[in-house]
């Protein structure tokens, strides 16, 4: 088991705009999509080898029951993932390549 992963504040941002949007729909679904976003970091936590790289050492996993996507880096030197971001799966890939550390 990792640390608890990371979320960089671009992610955080992202989690916090789903959250807002999911909530505006249905009273509650906002909740909701919190509760499936962090199963989905508890699981990331546990076993983030067993995700699949998707570009270079970029790992994505996806959020039940909503179309979004969590992508994170795992670094074994530091035991931990970095979470950089949490994307609507219609999104553009691009947007999200352009938050990794060059």
């Amino acid at each position: 088991m990792t640390e608890r992963p990371i979320l960089l504040p671009d992610a955080k941002a992202d989690v916090a705009d789903a959250y807002l949007w999911y909530e505006e729909q249905v009273l509650g679904l906002g909740m909701d999509f919190l509760r499936c976003v962090e199963a989905a970091l508890l699981a990331i936590q546990r076993a983030p080898l067993c995700y699949p790289i998707i570009h270079e050492n970029y790992r994505r996993t996806l959020v039940r029951r909503f179309p979004l996507a969590i992508f994170f880096e795992f670094i074994p030197e530091q035991n931990r993932c970095v979470i950089y971001a949490v994307f609507h799966c219609s999104q553009d890939p691009e947007k999200w390549r352009g938050r990794l550390p060059t």
